[in-house]
């Protein structure tokens, strides 16, 4: 039994949601985001609930209960308070900046690095060495910060490049004498 699955997921005031055979659509003050669930599972709206339940008792039924259950709480998450992801830049000399909305990264590369954030994702630098990501889909807010992160990953010996808002990097010691 999925202990997640059996939980079912409340909707909060402002937030509607309507099942179309196994699509779910919900709609907050943020925008609208749509999941649409495998033939293993159940949706049911009732009373500002959403819950899901298995169809036969395969293993995958299972597996995709918990799953679907998440993909719509994440829906829910995702349409009133939304995702945001905080990167942290170090190193001297690497800073990063908004003009327009491209996010223009100086990272002790022969070249400074553009990069455009795709629709329904913002990007934002507070200041030169933060980078805020924020939208309403989880999965497309950390694809970019990955990706951000992907052009200067933390290096083990001094911790310099780009890495998440309190991730910890494992330091090593440099070669001795």
């Amino acid at each position: 039994m999925s202990r997640i699955g059996k939980k079912p997921v409340e909707l909060p005031a402002g937030v509607s949601a309507s099942v179309s055979g196994q699509t779910i659509e919900v709609k907050g003050p943020k925008g609208t985001r749509s999941f649409k669930a495998t033939d293993d599972v159940t949706l049911s709206v009732a009373d500002n609930v959403v819950s899901v339940t298995p169809r036969g008792k395969s293993k995958r039924a299972r597996q995709q209960w918990g799953m679907s259950r998440t993909m719509v709480a994440n829906l829910v998450t995702g349409v009133t308070a939304g995702f945001k992801k905080e990167l942290e830049i170090h190193g001297v000399g690497y800073r990063a900046a908004m003009t327009g909305n491209t996010l223009k990264l100086n990272l002790g590369l022969s070249h400074d690095v553009d990069y455009t954030p795709p629709a329904g994702v913002t990007v934002s630098a507070p200041k030169q060495t933060e980078i805020v990501v924020e939208g309403i889909d989880e999965q497309q807010v950390g694809e970019v910060a990955a990706n951000i992160r992907a052009w200067r990953k933390p290096e083990p010996y001094k911790g310099k490049g780009i890495r998440y808002k309190d991730e910890f990097i494992f330091r090593k010691e440099g070669k001795k004498k």
